[in-house]
């Protein structure tokens, strides 16, 4: 029992945009559950919309930052990588995407906006190197290839889509 536990532990950090992404629906779908009856599509998209930069980007970004700013040797060799300087600066791109993230979640379409771009382009642009380093190094070490490479290009694409919803629905404000 204590094997399954912890390997379930590993799992859920090892995977954390996975985790956070999940974690974000969970919140979702109970904000919908609990909004006022009848739920219109603008109340839906807002819900998983503000949940969704809020746990994928606001906390998965901080987690991000934890990770990359105190235990880069061991995140280094997860993503099958040498530990490197520029592991700190990963950190603090990463601290920044959090910040906005954290903020954007419940405000504005603008600053949603704003708080998927930079995490998307930063994410499709790992998920880039990542296919490079699986292609031409045959990297394929649970943090370049897997889970992790599918994220870089399921949250941006999420992202993009709950964006486009709440711009076509033409709710560009917060319902609570």
């Amino acid at each position: 029992m204590a094997d399954l536990i912890a390997s379930t532990i590993r799992s859920v950090l090892s995977n954390s945009f996975l985790t956070f992404l999940v974690v974000g629906l969970v919140f979702s779908i109970v904000a919908i559950a609990r909004a006022p009856k009848p739920v219109s599509a603008s109340v839906i998209v807002e819900k998983l919309l503000s949940w969704h930069v809020f746990w994928s980007i606001g906390v998965g970004y901080f987690y991000n930052f934890v990770m990359h700013a105190f235990f880069g040797e061991m995140v280094a060799s997860f993503i099958g990588w040498a530990d490197s300087p520029f592991q700190f600066e990963v950190a603090t791109a990463s601290l920044g995407f959090s910040a906005v993230g954290l903020i954007a979640a419940f405000r504005s379409f603008d600053l949603r906006l704003a708080a998927v771009v930079g995490p998307a382009l930063f994410m499709l642009g790992a998920a880039v190197g990542h296919a490079y380093q699986m292609a031409v190094h045959q990297n394929f070490a649970p943090g370049n290839a897997g889970v992790v490479f599918y994220m870089d290009i399921v949250i941006p694409l999420i992202g993009f889509v709950l964006l486009w919803l709440q711009y076509r629905i033409g709710h560009r404000g917060v319902q609570t």
